[in-house]
């Protein structure tokens, strides 16, 4: 995994039409119908799911986590760093009664809902991201980023239709009787924010990959010279640090620079979710790719 630590002059040199970015008729801004016009976090999505977010990122602040779970923080700042993976566990099971169904007023068969939490989702993703658990995921970063679904188990363009329809329903279902399990995920991505800010203090972007088998199922916004391209991705796609495990999936490798901060979640900040710790959940919008053969 390459890690880049270029410093950013802010200012004209950040316009999305300069060379080093993009040339000026290179579709960088996000698509209208792509985003919402309202999010919760402290920048509007056009501005976080666009190519020069992607170059020139800042924190991605949802609303009123920290305040809210300052307390969290303040024992996650005062762990010793191979403790702090425990220390979260242990809020969230506590704070959101997640070993305790009675206590959300879950009785019966009602109860099994209660194991429907970020754990599940992570491993339910992992397993197909276009279960109810990734639907469950997709409407999270849709609800606090602003950012669209483009896919799930097909093309999704139109709000209006089927696809988008059976989107909803899936999500829906896979919220239906948590203990507020969008908050959970809030936090999830918050405490991974956190964890990535000390295990690459100072870095910005990382270099992960993406094995595809064909290009065309991607939205290419621009080819370019040299496998250069700029595609909008789904607003959540997964991710590895290893290119020869990108390889395993497809032909095709896509080399893309991603922040830190458009990174959800990395199975290594959380031992036991999962087997491998190589996988990173990439939440989307406008980036420039490298394309590439096996």
């Amino acid at each position: 995994m390459k890690n880049e630590n270029e410093p950013v002059i802010v200012g004209a040199d950040t316009s999305d039409n300069i060379p080093t970015l993009c040339r000026g008729d290179y579709k960088a801004t996000l698509p209208r119908d792509a985003r919402l016009p309202i999010n919760r976090c402290n920048l509007p999505a056009v501005v976080l799911g666009g190519l020069t977010y992607q170059q020139h990122p800042s924190p991605l602040l949802l609303d009123g986590v920290a305040e809210l779970h300052s307390d969290l923080f303040r024992r996650l700042n005062a762990a010793a760093p191979e403790a702090r993976a425990e220390v979260f566990r242990d809020y969230l099971t506590i704070h959101f009664q997640l070993e305790w169904p009675e206590e959300m007023g879950l009785t019966g068969h009602k109860k099994g809902r209660a194991k429907a939490n970020y754990i599940r989702m992570i491993r339910g993703w992992s397993f197909d991201s276009d279960s109810r658990e990734g639907a469950v995921l997709k409407g999270w970063v849709e609800s606090r980023f602003g950012l669209m679904p483009r896919y799930h188990g097909q093309p999704l363009r139109d709000p209006a239709g089927d696809g988008y329809q059976r989107y909803q329903e899936m999500r829906s279902h896979g919220l239906y009787g948590t203990s507020a399990l969008e908050a959970q995920l809030d936090l999830l991505y918050t405490f991974s924010q956190f964890e990535l800010a000390h295990r690459h203090h100072g870095t910005r972007h990382v270099t992960l990959y993406r094995g595809v088998n064909r290009l065309a199922d991607h939205e290419v916004l621009a080819r370019g010279q040299d496998g250069q391209h700029i595609v909008l991705l789904n607003n959540l796609n997964s991710f590895t640090c290893s290119r020869d495990r990108a390889c395993e999936f497809g032909d095709y490798i896509l080399e893309v620079n991603i922040p830190l901060t458009k990174i959800f979640f990395q199975c290594g900040l959380l031992p036991g979710v999962l087997q491998g710790e190589d996988e990173f959940l990439v939440i989307g919008g406008v980036v420039n790719v490298t394309l590439s053969t096996i």
